[in-house]
C-alpha cells in the first residue's frame, strides 16, 4: 500500500514510523526545509519539501496512484482542504486530522462535504479515555474482553491478597492456567516479566480459558460506585478540556475548569452549561487553595505544555486527591511521570497513530483491538504464512520490549504460550502491546 502522510510534526512522525513497520510505502510532505532534510536523514521513505494544499504539488506526485493521504498538520482547514483536493484528484482514500470543537460538532457533515473517509482528532480520544477512566474506573467493558473462548479481566490485585508481593515467575502456585498480561502501576501500563513484583494497588490485566478467568471473576470483581465521582478540576481548556468538562458535567459532576486565556473563557464560558470556568495561571497555588483542590476528587492536568502538566500533577499528588491524570505527548516524560504516582497518563500522540493505523487494517489481519487507559492495545490477529511471528519459537523470536504474545487460539484449543511455543499459519494470536511499542510489533506481523 503506498500511503502520503502530510505534515511532519509529532502525530505525523508517530504515524509514519508505525506504519513503516507495517512496511507501507511511504511518502512525506512538509513545506519546512529544515524538517524535511532532517526527517529523511533518519527514515527510508520518500521526502517531498512543498505544500500539499497545492493542486499542482497533488498532481506532480500523482496523487492517483496512492492508496491512501493522510493529513497531519496542525490546522484544521488546512487538513480539509489537502483532502478535498487529494480525493478530487482520485486518491481512494483520505484521512484527515481535526480538532477543532466547531468542526466536530458538525462532523458528518464536514466529512461528507469534503470526502473525508475517516477523521481523527487527538482532544476527543484523550477526553474520551480520561472520562472512562474517571466514571467507570475500569477500561474494558463490565471489566472483560472476551474473544471466543478465551477472556480477559481486569482487577485490583488488592481484591486478591494472596498476590501482593508475590513474584510473577511463582503465580502458578497461587493462580494456575492464567497468565497477567499487564499491569498498571501508578498510572503507567507495565508489561510484566517473571521477575516482576506485584505490589499492592496494582490492577492486573489477566488472560485465560473464559472458565478459568469466570472462577477468578467471582472472587475479585467488585460492584463499581459511579456516584461516588461528584467534583474534578480540570486544568487546561484546550480542547482535551472542552470535551472532558462537557462529558463530566452531562454525566453530573460538578466541574472547574481553569484556563489561563481570557478570550478562550469567554468561549468555554457561552458552550459549557454546569461547568464553572476559572480565568487564571493553573499553576498559582493561591487560586488552587482558594478553589477547595484538596476537596476534588480528581485533578486533571490538560495543558498544552507537558512540563506544566507535570508541575500541577506533583501538586495534586501533595494535595493527597485520590485520582490525578496528566497528558504527556513526550515518551521521555514517561518514566518521570511514574515516579509522582499519578493514576493515569496518557499520550494524545501515541494513542492517534494506533488509531489510524487499526482503520487502515481494518480489513486486513486485525479481528479486534482495545486500547487499555491510553497507553496500551490488546489486538487479536490472524497469523498467515509468511509472517515473521510464524518463522520460530516465541524465545527465538526477536519480539520488541513491551509486547507480549498473550494467548494463541488454534481451532478449538487456546493455548497460554510459552518460549518454546510456535505460531502457526491460521491461529488467531491475542497480543499485548504499548502504544509506544506499535511501530516495533508492526514488524512481527506485517505480510
Amino acid at each position: 500500500m503506498k500511503i502520503v502522510v502530510v505534515g511532519a510534526g509529532k502525530l505525523g512522525l508517530a504515524i509514519t514510523e508505525v506504519l513503516l513497520g507495517s512496511g507501507y510505502d511511504i511518502t512525506l510532505i512538509d513545506r519546512d526545509e529544515a524538517t524535511i532534510q532532517r526527517v529523511g536523514s533518519r527514515y527510508d521513505i520518500l521526502t517531498v519539501n512543498a505544500n500539499a494544499k497545492r493542486v499542482d504539488v497533488l498532481s506532480e506526485l500523482e496523487i492517483w496512484n496512492y492508496d491512501l493521504l493522510i493529513a497531519a498538520t496542525d490546522k484544521d482547514e488546512r487538513n480539509m482542504v489537502i483532502c478535498n483536493f487529494a480525493k478530487e484528484l482520485g486518491c481512494p482514500q483520505v484521512i484527515a486530522r481535526v480538532r477543532s470543537p466547531e468542526h466536530v460538532e458538525q462532523l458528518d457533515f464536514a466529512m461528507k462535504a469534503q470526502k473525508i473517509d475517516y477523521i481523527v482528532n487527538p482532544d476527543m480520544a484523550c477526553a474520551s479515555e480520561i472520562y472512562k477512566y474517571l466514571t467507570e474506573k475500569y477500561t474494558l467493558k463490565d471489566g472483560r474482553f472476551s474473544a471466543g473462548d478465551v477472556s480477559i479481566l481486569e482487577f485490583n490485585v488488592n481484591r486478591m491478597p494472596a498476590l501482593i508481593d508475590l513474584q510473577l515467575k511463582d503465580l502458578p502456585r497461587v493462580l494456575d492456567n492464567i497468565l497477567i498480561a499487564a499491569v498498571s502501576r501508578n498510572g503507567k501500563i507495565i508489561i510484566p516479566n517473571g521477575n516482576t513484583i506485584l505490589q499492592a494497588d496494582d490492577t492486573l490485566y489477566v488472560i485465560g480459558s473464559n472458565k478459568r478467568i469466570n472462577e477468578i471473576s467471582n472472587k475479585v470483581r467488585e460492584q463499581r460506585v459511579h456516584s461516588e465521582l461528584s467534583s474534578v478540576m480540570i486544568a487546561g481548556g484546550g480542547g482535551t478540556g472542552y470535551f472532558l468538562a462537557k462529558k463530566l458535567a452531562d454525566f453530573g459532576v460538578a466541574v472547574k475548569l481553569i484556563e489561563i486565556d481570557r478570550d478562550r473563557c469567554e468561549w468555554l464560558s457561552a458552550r459549557l452549561d454546569g461547568v464553572l470556568i476559572l480565568h487564571g495561571d493553573a499553576t498559582d497555588m493561591n487560586l488552587l487553595q482558594d478553589e477547595d483542590i484538596a476537596d476534588m476528587d480528581a485533578f486533571v492536568a490538560v495543558t498544552g505544555f507537558d512540563e506544566e502538566n507535570l508541575l500541577l500533577s506533583l501538586t495534586a499528588k501533595q494535595m493527597n486527591i485520590k485520582d490525578v491524570v496528566a497528558k504527556v505527548s513526550r515518551n521521555s516524560y514517561a518514566s518521570l511521570m511514574e515516579t509522582l504516582g499519578v493514576s493515569m497518563i496518557i499520550n494524545p500522540v501515541d494513542m492517534c497513530a494506533s488509531n489510524i493505523l487499526r482503520h487502515i487494517q481494518k480489513d486486513d489481519i486485525i479481528i479486534f483491538s482495545q486500547i487499555i487507559q491510553g497507553q496500551a492495545e490488546f489486538i487479536e490477529v490472524w497469523a498467515e504464512e509468511g509472517m515473521p511471528l510464524t518463522e520460530d519459537t516465541l524465545l527465538a523470536l526477536d519480539i520488541p520490549e513491551g509486547v507480549l504474545i498473550a494467548a494463541i487460539r488454534r481451532g478449538k484449543d487456546m493455548i497460554i504460550p510459552k518460549g518454546s511455543t510456535q505460531v502457526e499459519a491460521g491461529d488467531r494470536v491475542i497480543i499485548l502491546s504499548l502504544l509506544s511499542a506499535i511501530p516495533h510489533l508492526q514488524s512481527l506481523i506485517k505480510h
